[in-house]
């Protein structure tokens, strides 16, 4: 396939676009600056505006757009760039994709959509509230702008990765023995293995599938259950909890987005016959933290 992918830069995006060349899909990546390499397009999303030939021939458009989210602390202004950097490039994107007649659109999304889940959430379970269920309702009908397209919503966990991520936040902490669980610790972490992240992405492109799909790791683990197996996987303590207090004061308003429980299933990628390469949070901090 000829694959369009915006957000080809981050954590998630370069991994994709590697596992897309390494399958012979023909990769054209989207950016804000001025082009310089033969595979890359520029576009700016506020103007409305993507290059000419970036839609040519292609098969499928991925848009990972969006500012970190737990890259700073929150405050009014950083919530409006995390909404702003999600929804204006959706809306373009999905505009050009009904304009060019793109058959697939599949769009970044979180499970933050689902909010504090009182028991086991699924593709069906509706919207929670808070600001990144908020958030994650806004950005997913941005794409509605795409029609006659198959559109996927890939609603994303805490992606684990040796290069960043969740994990490149708390690899420090963890050095300096200042690892430990947030809070009490009960609250359901959604975790799922960059390999697994991508395999699953380049999955929902090929197969006929559409709507949400939950993009984490088959095996449900705590906060205090993660952060025991990533201690372990870093051979480091990791006993002393951060309570709430600390947390809001470093994080802002994210300290209560950290807090909640999200027990999420990947119910239609395991309906749909695909195979995780890592079942458990033990198996997938050990890959990620092996030399």
């Amino acid at each position: 396939m000829r694959v369009l992918v915006a957000g080809s830069s981050g954590l998630i995006g370069t991994a994709l676009v590697a596992r897309l060349r390494a399958d012979g899909d023909e990769v054209v990546r989207l950016v804000r600056r001025r082009a310089q390499a033969p595979d890359e397009r520029t576009w700016d999303p506020p103007a409305g505006v993507i290059a000419a030939d970036a839609l040519s021939g292609v098969d499928a458009v991925v848009n990972l757009c969006g500012a970190g989210i737990g890259d700073r602390r929150w405050s009014h202004a950083r919530k409006q760039v995390l909404l702003d950097s999600r929804v204006e490039p959706t809306e373009v994107l999905a505009a050009a994709v009904a304009e060019h007649g793109i058959p697939v659109l599949v769009n970044g999304s979180a499970v933050g959509y689902y909010g504090d889940t009182d028991g086991p959430a699924d593709e069906s379970t509706p919207a929670g509230s808070g600001f990144l269920a908020e958030l994650c309702v806004r950005w997913e009908a941005a794409t509605e702008a795409a029609a006659g397209a198959r559109v996927v919503l890939a609603r994303s966990g805490q992606v684990l990765s040796q290069r960043g991520g969740l994990l490149g936040r708390l690899r420090p902490l963890f050095a300096l023995g200042l690892g430990g669980r947030l809070g009490d610790g009960t609250q359901y972490l959604p975790w799922i293995h960059v390999d697994d992240e991508v395999d699953a992405l380049a999955f929902v492109l090929r197969n006929d599938i559409a709507g949400p799909v939950n993009l984490v790791g088959p095996a449900p683990a705590t906060n205090a259950e993660f952060t025991k197996a990533f201690g372990a996987a870093k051979s480091r303590p990791a006993v002393l909890p951060v309570p709430r207090a600390a947390l809001r004061l470093a994080t802002g308003d994210f300290a209560d987005e950290i807090l909640r429980s999200q027990l999420v299933a990947p119910k239609v990628l395991r309906d749909n016959g695909f195979v995780f390469r890592y079942d458990t949070v033990e198996r997938a901090l050990a890959a990620t933290e092996a030399r």
